[in-house]
């Protein structure tokens, strides 16, 4: 596998297309304003979020897990006309900061962004799913999928971030270290499961793409 070091980092973004100015400044204000921003997904995996997006060309989104709405901005651009995007955070503190970004991308009319516990919520949307994008908290890695993988469609794509987890993922667990047991847990899980295929991009701490059958 191919090491990335900082001079193919910075060769693979001068051969992606550019974010555009939103996004940018979305990405800006969140690392100089808001805690723990290397949540935010960033210009490489937001493109890829984008494109796997238009390529699927999704009638219906849910993300779990909004952060400050880059990857719902990014995911959103692939939303057929007249589609939506269900954004779920538990977060409502980050709210009007990540509102105010969807309202500047002028995604507000396609983008419905959801406070409160995602398992409680999940159940009442009452949709079928195109595409899902799960990147929140680790420990419920495994009861999300449960929760959305029969209401996604035949085809369905459901997006998981960080199930490398730094690498953590092939070290020894500590016993304390819940998120990490719970995305090994994870991931073993969907290796098994006949009804889905499914692959890990080594890309920022590992997404893994996975395709109901």
């Amino acid at each position: 596998m191919l090491e990335i070091n900082k001079e193919i980092d910075d060769y693979i973004l001068n051969h992606t297309s550019e974010e555009d100015e939103v996004l940018k400044n979305l990405r800006r204000e969140t690392n100089l304003k808001i805690m723990a921003p290397r949540m935010l997904s960033g210009h490489l995996q937001g493109k890829l979020l984008t494109l796997l997006s238009k390529i699927k060309a999704p009638n219906r989104i849910l993300e779990i897990g909004t952060f400050t709405g880059y990857s719902a901005i990014c995911l959103a651009k692939g939303l057929v006309r007249g589609g939506k995007l269900f954004t779920i955070d538990v977060n409502d503190e980050l709210a009007d900061f990540s509102n105010k970004y969807i309202k500047k991308a002028e995604l507000d009319s396609s983008i419905e962004a959801i406070i409160g516990p995602a398992l409680d919520i999940i159940p009442k949307l009452k949709e079928k799913w195109d595409l899902v994008f799960i990147d929140a908290d680790k420990r419920e890695y495994l009861d999300y999928y449960k929760a959305v993988i029969d209401n996604l469609n035949p085809g369905g794509i459901i997006l998981v971030d960080d199930v490398l987890w730094d690498g953590k993922v092939i070290e020894e667990i500590a016993k304390k270290d819940k998120q990490t047991k719970a995305i090994v847990d994870f991931n073993n899980y969907i290796q098994e499961d006949e009804r889905v295929e499914n692959i890990i991009i080594p890309l920022r701490h590992g997404l893994s793409v996975i395709r109901k059958k």
